[in-house]
């Protein structure tokens, strides 16, 4: 375990301000009007090995479908609310703003964060809210449902610039967030109270995730390796897998508090066990993959995004079988996936529209 060098706390509660909706413009690395979202059936199978009949959603019962947001938007990550056809968040990370899709008619609007904002993540907190990492405000904001009353909770002035990249909230409620250049931290939404600490092996903290059984983990594109944070101290154990220099990118728990890990530079999807310290790996079909985003879904099947195959991509553990997906547009760049019952859903940064999943049950 690596103690960690605490490199700022305080009380991080100012910046509340009303936000109004806006459709204005503005910038990640590399007139809003309603929008006629498009249906894309698409399954190409790639079986890894022989696969098992199951009472579960199958492979080829997949479907996609398109959602227009407004031009040059650069939709970043995306949460959708819990609720069946409900709305769905997302990141405008170029126009400065947080998204409202209503997948029901396809029309999106927006909400101002404020000037300089550049907003990565974003999640659904246990209150019902939007909370987002935003990399040009440097702070952690949250956005009020009903009022849209955006509030901030900055980085201390020591940190510098820490490239927020994606939250969890832990089950007691507290957000845990990671920065790309070399920092985690936590903040207690009731309090205001923020921490933030230095990472082993310097840049690279970026997914992050909290398991059933109450853990965190993140993971280090640039450290390649998995960080477990102990909730009480802070400190991290470093995680290391099979493959040296995998770049793992994101991280996500199943439903036995296993970690599944994108690993961008290796092309593969690795599984971590916390119950004998095991790892697995499995490399993703086609010439050339990119792993970068991963999710598992409350069947147990874990969905990757994968940059050389501009696909979604399917993997079921219980036959180790991979199935893909052509995401609609091409160059979709897809960096996120979240879901709720029977959808999975990712932003396509590379062409300005959102996309979903839809899975069938069988029988």
């Amino acid at each position: 375990m690596t103690r960690r060098k605490l490199l700022g706390q305080g009380l991080a509660v100012a910046g509340v301000y009303l936000a109004a909706a806006c459709g204005g413009q503005s910038e990640e690395t590399t007139e809003e009007t309603p929008t006629t979202p498009t249906t894309t059936p698409a399954a190409v199978a790639t079986p890894a090995t022989e696969q098992a009949p199951e009472q579960k959603p199958t492979a080829d019962t997949v479907t996609l479908q398109e959602f227009p947001v407004p031009g040059g938007a650069h939709p970043h990550d995306v949460a959708p609310v819990p609720e069946a056809d409900g709305i769905v968040w997302y990141t405008a990370q170029h126009q400065e703003a947080l998204g409202i899709l209503n997948p029901l008619t396809g029309e999106t609007r927006h909400i101002h964060l404020g000037s300089g904002a550049r907003p990565h993540g974003v999640i659904v907190g246990p209150d019902g809210a939007p909370w987002i990492t935003d990399g040009g405000l440097n702070a952690i904001v949250r956005v009020d449902p009903a009022t849209e009353e955006v509030k901030l909770f900055p980085l201390p002035e020591s940190t510098g610039y820490a490239n927020l990249n994606t939250a969890t909230f832990d089950l007691q409620g507290i957000c845990w967030f990671t920065g790309q250049s070399g920092i985690y931290g936590h903040v207690n939404p009731q309090s205001g109270e923020l921490q933030v600490f230095e990472a082993p092996r310097g840049r690279g903290p970026y997914g992050i995730c909290t398991t059933p059984d109450g853990n965190v983990y993140y993971a280090s594109l640039a450290g390649s390796y998995v960080g477990h944070i102990d909730l009480t101290t802070g400190d991290v154990t470093e995680l290391n897998p099979p493959t040296a220099n995998q770049g793992a990118r994101r991280v996500w728990s199943d439903s036995q508090s296993r970690i599944w890990v994108a690993e961008w530079n290796t092309g593969q999807v690795s599984l971590y066990d916390s119950q004998d310290g095991s790892w697995r790996e499995w490399l993703l079909p086609g010439g050339s993959p990119r792993a970068y985003a991963v999710y598992v879904d409350e069947h147990d099947i874990v969905w990757l995004t994968d940059f050389g195959a501009n696909a979604l991509v399917r993997f079921d553990p219980s036959t180790e079988t991979f199935a893909a997906y052509p995401w609609p547009g091409s160059g979709a760049a897809v960096r996120q996936l979240l879901g709720r019952s029977g959808e999975v859903w990712g932003a396509e940064s590379g062409v300005d529209a959102l996309v979903v999943a839809r899975t069938a049950i069988l029988g």
